[in-house]
């Protein structure tokens, strides 16, 4: 009986080889209204959604669910990100009604990163003063943030129904990490390491994602032993080939195709980033293929769909 698209997924996730083509997903897919009509879940607002009746509630919970199940289906995704939620209860009655839907058709992932981030604009100083100021305060508010979300996941999904967390902290830029990787041992990696031990102990698989160059602490990202990292930002100057090269073995790969050229490249240039991330990205399993970052507002659907092209043409394991 031929693997369903989670199972390959899983298999990739393993560091294994999964038989046809590679599996592949979007973190975000956003250009649903463009192909469906519909607008994408993150972009609602549902600041009523108190004042809604439970009728009301479940047919939103299910236009959200079916139009993450469309974008799945239409392009072949053999996973889905749950998308505008507004608990983490929510989420988990989303992740039940797409499996009602679809069975273990499709490797459900949510959100599930505490730890600390590349601050925005308006608290950036703020944040690097108090790491300066008050070391250990900042500690024990990562160590709070953490404990937080393991207890929330403990509640919500230890038994299911999400096969994995996506880890969408962002540590970078495309000049390199926010914290030095002295500071991103002491402040974060500790954090990460017990967040991804601890989903690993529920059942959970987990994806790091972060863009931008992770290269000055990609092995501390390792050693936190996360099943996979996304996005291998190439605008951050990470090259897959070395990255396979060097921890391929330890760690599945996700992305690489260069989200700058899908906007600013040429049809050809899209085309060979694609190829380049499958050339490297596939040889002895453990890579799923992606853009690096998401499907974002803007980008034109055509450029998407020209990797995918490619994908299908070249991106084929041999049959078991």
């Amino acid at each position: 009986m031929p693997l369903t698209p989670r199972e390959k997924f899983i298999m990739a996730l393993e560091g294994k080889q999964p038989p046809g083509r590679v599996p592949h997903f979007e973190l975000r897919f956003y250009l649903t209204m463009e192909v469906f009509g519909k607008v994408h879940p993150e972009h609602r607002n549902y600041h009523q959604w108190g004042q809604m009746t439970e009728t009301e509630r479940e047919l939103h919970r299910c236009d959200m669910a079916d139009v993450l199940i469309q974008s799945a289906e239409r392009f072949e995704h053999s996973a889905i990100f749950l998308s505008g939620a507004v608990s983490s209860e929510e989420f988990r009655r989303q992740a039940q009604i797409i499996r009602e839907k679809t069975g273990e058709k499709f490797f459900l992932m949510k959100h599930g990163d505490a730890t600390f981030s590349v601050p925005g604009g308006d608290s950036m100083l703020e944040f690097a003063c108090r790491l300066g100021d008050d070391p250990e305060g900042v500690k024990r508010e990562a160590a709070e943030r953490v404990d937080n979300a393991i207890r929330d996941a403990e509640t919500y999904f230890a038994d299911g129904p999400l096969d994995g967390m996506a880890l969408c902290a962002d540590y970078c830029f495309n000049t390199g990490p926010f914290l030095s990787p002295r500071q991103f041992s002491e402040f974060v990696a500790p954090y990460l390491e017990k967040l991804i031990k601890a989903y690993r102990d529920m059942g959970l698989y987990t994806i790091k994602h972060t863009d931008g160059n992770i290269m000055p602490i990609i092995d501390q990202l390792i050693q936190c032993r996360p099943h996979a990292l996304h996005s291998l930002d190439p605008q951050g100057g990470v090259d897959i080939a070395d990255v396979k090269r060097r921890y391929g073995k330890q760690v599945c790969l996700v992305g690489n195709v260069n989200c700058g050229l899908l906007d600013t490249g040429t049809e050809a240039e899209c085309a060979e980033s694609a190829r380049y991330a499958l050339r490297h990205g596939m040889p002895g399993g453990g890579y799923i293929f992606s853009t690096s970052n998401c499907v974002y507002t803007g980008m034109r659907l055509s450029r998407y769909e020209r990797i995918l092209d490619v994908w299908r043409k070249e991106g084929n394991y041999p049959q078991a």
